[in-house]
Parts: structure tokens; C-alpha cells; sequence
């Protein structure tokens, strides 16, 4: 299993959007997330600097990453991006993090 952990960055009015969009995420997006191999996905606030942290574990992070090219993802990026810093496709601009500690 790979464990991956990434930043976003919400604008700081949309806070309590961004947590209410995605407790009530999409049927067919939980669906394709577990599809494409997502599991043990959290996600966390840093209500100070809008930074969130988000958590993930994947069998293998090639098939998690063609998530990327499936209608529901592009149409969630796009209901998405009114909230926070988006790449010109409205992905979300991420920063990758490299794992550097895991306690077994």
C-alpha cells in the first residue's frame, strides 16, 4: 500500500463550503475513488492559513492517478474551484509531500 499525503489551498472564505461539499460527496465521485483505488482518505483544515492536508492509501499510485482523466473527476474539480487555488484545467493545485516517518 502507498501512503500519500498532499497540500491544497483554500481561499479563506470558503471554509465551511469546502466541508460541506464534500460531506456530501457524490455518490459516482466515493465510487470512482474507490474504483480507481482509494482508501483510509482523509482530509484536514489548517483553518490559520487555509492549507489543508489531505491523506490517502493506494494500492498502487499509477491507477489512483488516471482518476484524473474520468468525466466525475473533471466535473468535481470544476464544482470545486470557486474554493480554492486551481490549476487553468481546475485541478486543484496540490503540493506533494514525502512521507519521511510511518509508525507500524
Amino acid at each position: 500500500m502507498v501512503r500519500l499525503g498532499q497540500v491544497m489551498y483554500l481561499h479563506p472564505d470558503a471554509y465551511d463550503e469546502y466541508q460541506k461539499r464534500h460531506a456530501a460527496l457524490w455518490p459516482e465521485m466515493k465510487k470512482a475513488l474507490k474504483e480507481y483505488g482509494a482508501t483510509n482518505y482523509s482530509i484536514f483544515l489548517n483553518e490559520k492559513t487555509g492549507q489543508t492536508f489531505a491523506y490517502l492509501e493506494v494500492p498502487d499510485e499509477a491507477t489512483y492517478n488516471k482518476i484524473a482523466d474520468t468525466e466525475i473527476c473533471k466535473k468535481w474539480w470544476q464544482y470545486m474551484e470557486p474554493l480554492m487555488d486551481t490549476n487553468p484545467d481546475n485541478s486543484p493545485v496540490t503540493t506533494d509531500l514525502k512521507e519521511v516517518f510511518h509508525l507500524d
